[in-house]
């Protein structure tokens, strides 16, 4: 499911929009002020940000300053009453891909939301039930894995994060996507847990795991699997 953290300080503009974005088949999450929404943002995988500008604690142009000094590619949509040229120009010098300001027609914000999202999503790819790579066979149907000559027992996480990983070839994976997808947002392992679950990996399917081939970590950001 398309999740979209909604950032309105106005509760009924905040419920309304956050009620027909669910019609739609979105999951929203709102937040009030900007504090909270960067901690939303840190901890969780978002598809699409909704952002007002006059906001307290911290308002959306620094919110969207702070969002892309490590994420560039998450679509930024200002929703806001600010509605000068000059009030536009800095949100979009800031990085945001739309501005949409008050009053506004509830159908156009739902269609630049589905456009943004068109736009901006990359399909993974549809991974076999058994996939190959180099001397290395993994069976997603039995967590079932070979190495060469070695058999391999996945655990069933293992073998989500994996197919994540091998799904989304050649594209750095975030650790909040690697929550959403893997761990549901029930649960919060610490970084040095999925740290673990990538050692794992080179040690399973690499010949030489300090040297990694398939897996690497992006320092900051996530993981990737190359083949």
């Amino acid at each position: 499911m398309i999740r979209l953290l909604l950032v309105e300080d106005e509760e009924n503009i905040r419920e309304v929009v956050k009620l027909n974005l669910e019609l739609e088949g979105y999951e929203v999450v709102a937040a009030s002020n900007g504090k909270t929404a960067l901690r939303y943002i840190k901890e969780q995988h978002f598809d699409l940000l909704i952002l007002d500008v006059m906001l307290p604690e911290i308002d959306g142009f620094q919110i969207c300053e702070q969002v892309r000094l490590t994420n560039l590619e998450v679509p930024i949509l200002f929703l806001t009453a600010k509605d000068t040229a000059q009030d536009r120009i800095a949100g979009l010098k800031m990085g945001a891909d739309d501005y949409l300001t008050k009053p506004f027609n509830l159908e156009e914000l739902l269609l630049r939301v589905q456009n943004l999202i068109k736009r901006t999503s990359k399909s993974p790819e549809n991974t076999p039930e058994i996939y190959t790579f180099g001397p290395n066979e993994v069976n997603f149907a039995t967590y079932q894995a070979k190495s060469g000559d070695q058999s391999i027992a996945l655990t069933k996480k293992e073998a989500m994060l994996l197919k994540l990983l091998i799904d989304r070839k050649g594209q750095v994976v975030s650790r909040q996507q690697i929550l959403q997808s893997v761990w549901g947002y029930d649960v919060y392992p610490s970084t040095r847990t999925i740290d673990n679950f990538i050692l794992s990996f080179r040690k399973y399917f690499e010949v030489d795991p300090k040297n990694p081939v398939y897996f690497h970590s992006i320092r900051g950001v996530g993981y990737k699997f190359e083949f």
